[in-house]
């Protein structure tokens, strides 16, 4: 063990078989990084979304430099996000048996049976949830909405629930929107 106060940084030095340059050392990079980094952020006031590659052809550096500082003092282009994928729904994990399958309907809102659709129109689609009463097979309540939500089948509900008596089985398919 040597001991810094009996030796010279010299003979440190000498001992330890390094350069006596690099006691003196300090790094250039620091400095330099925080420049890009300052440049970096110019750049991006006027164009948000320019990547590491843009930004490097427009500040004349490489790529590889550009993506390194950026990582170091996090810097991240403004990101335009896509629309977001349609949420499926898990529910509440209740499963509810199929009483169609042992009852079978025996008189008019006896049982109705519900479920949804989409439709194609100038473009867009426009959600129509149906009920109906399956021993007349008549429709006895629908809603129209332009989008797929809740709302739309408890429209729907509403609707068929203002002009006719409660039924004594409502069955669905038990979907997203159920």
């Amino acid at each position: 063990m040597i001991r810094a106060s009996s030796a010279s940084k010299s003979e440190l030095v000498k001992r330890s078989g390094i350069s006596r340059a690099t006691l003196y050392y300090q790094q250039k990079l620091p400095d330099k990084d925080w420049g890009l980094k300052v440049r970096i952020e110019e750049v991006l006031r006027e164009y948000s979304s320019y990547g590491h590659k843009r930004l490097a052809i427009c500040l004349k550096v490489n790529k590889k430099r550009v993506l390194r500082v950026m990582h170091i003092f996090g810097i991240k282009p403004y990101r335009r996000r896509g629309k977001k994928p349609f949420k499926v729904n898990k529910g509440s994990g209740l499963i509810f048996p199929n009483l169609l399958r042992i009852v079978s309907p025996q008189h008019e809102n006896h049982v109705w049976v519900a479920d949804f659709t989409y439709i194609s129109f100038q473009g867009k689609f426009i959600y129509v949830a149906t009920i109906m009463d399956v021993y007349t097979r008549k429709i006895v309540g629908f809603s129209i909405l332009a989008n797929h939500n809740t709302a739309l089948v408890v429209n729907a509900l509403l609707a068929t629930l203002q002009y006719n008596p409660r039924a004594v089985i409502f069955h669905s398919d038990n979907g997203s929107a159920f």
